[in-house]
């Protein structure tokens, strides 16, 4: 492929009737503002232009938007039954120890006390252990440090997700 030609996925990204896309963006992130600012930007001539939309986007959501955007996010150990995206991103934790899994739970039940939300993180490539030993960390944040990680966190799922939509064949 040559840096002027476009990634067939992106291309039929950029083509989808407005619906369509909106729900294929939908799935990527749950946040409605953020899926409706990159449908408006469309089309994109690169996926690394969406990928920076999508940082954008990301960076303007409200505390409510971003509350919507987690929301689609199940807890660490426990991926969304028939939903192949969380349990391939949760990777980590499908082997893990059965008292590893027990204080995963144990820890998402506190962090989820603490600040009201599923402990967020992109998972991928994490082992069990090192998602354990982060949630263990950010307990320790404030609300308002918290959400910042969690925006950046949702921005690097979001990269990953719009990645698989636009870069396959």
């Amino acid at each position: 492929m040559t840096s002027t030609s476009m990634p067939p996925g992106l291309a039929r990204f950029n083509a989808l009737e407005e619906h369509a896309a909106f729900t294929a963006l939908h799935e990527a992130c749950a946040s409605t503002a953020w899926a409706k600012r990159l449908l408006a930007a469309r089309p994109y001539a690169t996926p690394e232009a969406l990928y920076v939309a999508s940082d954008a986007a990301m960076a303007e959501l409200t505390a409510e938007d971003l509350a919507q955007a987690m929301a689609g996010h199940p807890p660490i150990g426990r991926p969304k039954p028939g939903d192949p995206a969380s349990a391939r991103e949760q990777r980590g934790m499908a082997g893990a120890s059965d008292e590893l899994k027990a204080e995963m739970l144990e820890l998402n039940l506190a962090y989820q006390e603490k600040f009201g939300h599923v402990f967020l993180i992109c998972a991928t490539g994490r082992t069990g252990e090192q998602m354990r030993d982060a949630v263990r960390e950010r307990l320790g944040n404030t609300p308002e440090r918290e959400r910042e990680i969690v925006r950046t966190e949702l921005g690097k799922i979001n990269r990953i997700r719009l990645a698989r939509l636009v870069e396959e064949d």
